[in-house]
């Protein structure tokens, strides 16, 4: 088994070092993150583990604070007739009084770095390139170790891109890489590994093989943000509730099935949140549109009635829906509400046993309050852009994630419902919102896999 590699996070105070982190670890809670300077006062460390062996390790470190008097003070350490290489300088410094007072900062960074295989430079793109920042350098290489420059905060108006590959040319810094924490690119961490690759022939294999994890990882939290989507939506596509035909029974049910959609909405915003390791307050959704829900005859379309055994066309179909006949075919016979009610009693219609307070309900002018399928189509979509959102949001962003009305996704906004949420309008039981819950039953299951692999599609 090979030693984990051990790269020290260095530059100058205040410039994303924590931020990067956080990002890099998925760790919304590593160190403290804040636009004070010299936040982070000691060194920190953090593990990445692929199948239970540690192949990386990352050490957060001080912010280099007076690099231009420490390099003044490291030129005169040297005594007559002495040429000391820059390693022996360092050492000498890091034995003497200064580097436990004065520099007592810069000290724990150089220490960090001379114990490590090799250093991250993080890079505020957006302040100029000062003198400063070229003595942090100079300083930092006299340590021999390889040093890979990592620019911040690139996705901002003021960053000064330009500027810093030149200076860093300058200083026979060629190989860098752009990682803004806040909002990196999807494959940040794949370029990352590649360019420590470079500078580390050893530990290629090791890097390698986090990439691939990184991209496993990926992959799975897709699949399991789909599932959790689609469980939703088929929670509140199979969600009724029935009520008299009273216009205040009406109002109190359209109320509570507004309360009732939302709460099951900001369980599943509150798992995917979780799923992407981010914070129960980091997304903040507007209030759901369209809630006045349906009266909905579903159950007179023609997937209950294949359930009860009627065999009927869209034109009966449609017929009951529009109210024109309330009595259900079976075996070609014809069934009035006494007849119906005498049959579930006695067990003789088996295949309605399910549906029999709903068919009686219905007899009796009950209705049932279904949810719109504009707001199934609006569930879809806002939790699919907040799984977009968390795809580009680095572990450092400190804003709320926006989740509101999308305007892309053309074929959620205007395509077809797909047919699993069709098929839930007539299962009752496969809604967890719903008092006689059957959550295990295999068609749900087979209905909630079909829609995840539909939801995962770009």
């Amino acid at each position: 088994m090979n030693k984990p590699l051990k790269l020290a996070v260095v530059g100058h105070t205040n410039v994303g070092k924590t931020s990067l982190l956080r990002t890099l670890t998925r760790d919304v809670g590593f160190g403290e993150v804040s636009h004070r300077p010299s936040t982070t006062r000691h060194v920190e460390g953090a593990r990445l583990s692929v199948d239970g062996e540690a192949l990386l390790e990352l050490y957060d470190t001080p912010g280099l604070e007076d690099a231009i008097a420490l390099l003044d003070y490291l030129e005169r350490l040297e005594r007559p007739g002495e040429r000391l290489d820059g390693p022996a300088r360092v050492a000498r410094f890091l034995q003497g009084s200064e580097a436990r007072q004065r520099f007592e900062q810069e000290a724990k960074v150089l220490r960090q770095l001379l114990a490590s295989d090799a250093g991250l430079y993080v890079i505020d793109a957006r302040e100029p390139v000062l003198a400063k920042y070229r003595d942090e350098l100079s300083i930092l290489a006299s340590c021999g170790k390889p040093l890979l420059p990592i620019f911040n905060f690139v996705s901002s108006a003021e960053q000064r891109e330009p500027q810093w590959r030149e200076a860093l040319a300058r200083l026979g810094l060629h190989a860098l890489v752009r990682f803004d924490s806040v909002a990196p690119p999807q494959d940040g961490e794949q370029r990352l590994f590649e360019s420590l690759a470079l500078l580390l022939e050893d530990s290629r294999e090791q890097l390698a093989r986090l990439v691939r994890n990184h991209e496993i990882q990926r992959q799975e939290r897709h699949a399991s943000a789909a599932r959790l989507i689609a469980e939703l939506l088929i929670d509140c596509a199979a969600y009724r509730h029935s009520v008299k035909s009273d216009k205040a029974a009406e109002e109190r049910a359209v109320n509570e099935l507004r309360k009732t959609i939302r709460k099951r909405e900001q369980q599943c915003v509150k798992a995917l949140l979780k799923l992407y390791a981010f914070r129960p307050g980091d997304a903040a959704a507007s209030e759901l549109p369209l809630l006045d829900g349906r009266w909905g005859d579903d159950l007179f379309n023609p997937e209950t009635l294949k359930q009860l055994g009627v065999k009927v066309g869209g034109g009966i179909a449609a017929g009951a829906a529009a109210g024109a006949g309330v009595d259900i075919l079976v075996g070609g016979l014809t069934l009035g509400t006494a007849a119906l009610a005498g049959a579930i009693a006695g067990g003789a219609l088996q295949t309605a046993r399910g549906y029999g307070n709903r068919l009686l309900g219905k007899l009796k002018g009950r209705r049932e309050l279904t949810v719109d399928e504009n707001v199934l189509r609006l569930l879809a979509l806002r939790q699919r852009q907040l799984v977009q959102a968390m795809d580009a949001r680095g572990h450092a962003a400190m804003d709320s994630i926006k989740v509101s009305m999308p305007g892309a996704d053309k074929v959620w906004r205007e395509g077809k419902l797909p047919d699993a949420l069709q098929k839930s309008r007539a299962h009752p039981q496969w809604s967890s919102l719903n008092s006689a819950a059957k959550l295990s039953q295999p068609q749900r299951q087979e209905q909630i896999d079909a829609l995840a692999l539909l939801l995962a599609q770009p």
